[in-house]
């Protein structure tokens, strides 16, 4: 029953969706948590993040366009988007605003629990607020054979000398271990849903692929890998695992793997 004591907790999107949405308040119900999530866009910023201290609203996931814009309105950034000048996550303690960035977070999570080699040359495609974080979260874990391959050659060559890497216009390359895709290739409802982020040849002699794209967790370079035996990780176990961290900062509450898997298998079907 929602009353005078539910704590609120949101998400600010350009174009908001249904994930964070089903995921939080599944949990919620679940572990009887006395929380509610709701989804926003706005045209206004700055006003948006203050209403978060204003009305005391416990947290808030930030998406696209956002997540650069609405550093300049908070108290506090956290290590996890200091690395890479965006937020995804803002917690409210007590009219205190601390930005987080849980997509980091989560990469990093899932490099160390799939035990990929620092060793490995990867390619990361993309260049975007994503991309920074999966770069970000690459060169921490202590890769240094990074290749970016980027269409946009300002923002390439910039995250590339950033971080110590190295830029190409192109995904092409004959001897990647771990291909890594950040773009919307692949997505759907996207002009290229039904295209491969990388070539058939390139993931035949890689051995990793991870792409970062959700929706749908299988896209074609992850059906293609899969069907050649390579190792994959998905933009699903992303999208969960730092919806998990979120969770975890709003409630102090951990769930346990298969109550997350139960969610995040209910959000995906919405």
């Amino acid at each position: 029953m929602i009353n005078r004591d539910t704590q609120l907790c949101m998400s600010l999107a350009g174009r908001p969706g249904n994930f964070g949405t089903r995921f939080h308040n599944y949990l919620y119900e679940k572990l009887g948590l006395n929380f509610i999530y709701k989804a926003f866009t706005t045209q206004d910023i700055e006003a948006a993040v203050k209403g978060v201290r204003a009305l005391g609203i416990r947290g808030c996931a930030v998406s696209m366009p956002f997540k650069e814009s609405c550093m300049a309105f908070l108290d506090a950034i956290d290590p996890s988007a200091n690395a890479i000048d965006s937020v995804n996550t803002i917690v409210n303690d007590d009219g205190k605003l601390t930005g987080f960035n849980t997509d980091y977070i989560a990469v990093q999570s899932l490099i160390a629990s799939h035990q990929l080699e620092k060793s490995a040359r990867v390619m990361i495609r993309g260049s975007g607020g994503m991309g920074k974080a999966v770069i970000a979260a690459f060169r921490d874990a202590g890769f240094h054979d990074v290749i970016i391959a980027a269409r946009n050659e300002a923002n390439g060559r910039a995250l590339a000398s950033q971080y110590g890497f190295r830029w190409q216009p192109q995904p092409e390359a004959d001897d990647i271990d771990i291909l890594v895709n950040v773009t919307p290739v692949g997505m759907a409802g996207g002009q290229e849903s039904g295209a491969l982020a990388y070539s058939e040849a390139m993931v035949t002699r890689a051995s990793v692929v991870f792409d970062v794209v959700a929706l749908p967790p299988d896209t074609p370079v992850i059906q293609l890998a899969q069907r050649l035996g390579k190792k994959t990780i998905s933009g699903a176990e992303v999208i969960a695992l730092q919806a998990v961290e979120q969770f975890v900062m709003y409630t102090g509450v951990r769930p346990d793997e298969a109550l997350i898997a139960e969610a995040a298998a209910f959000a995906r079907a919405g």
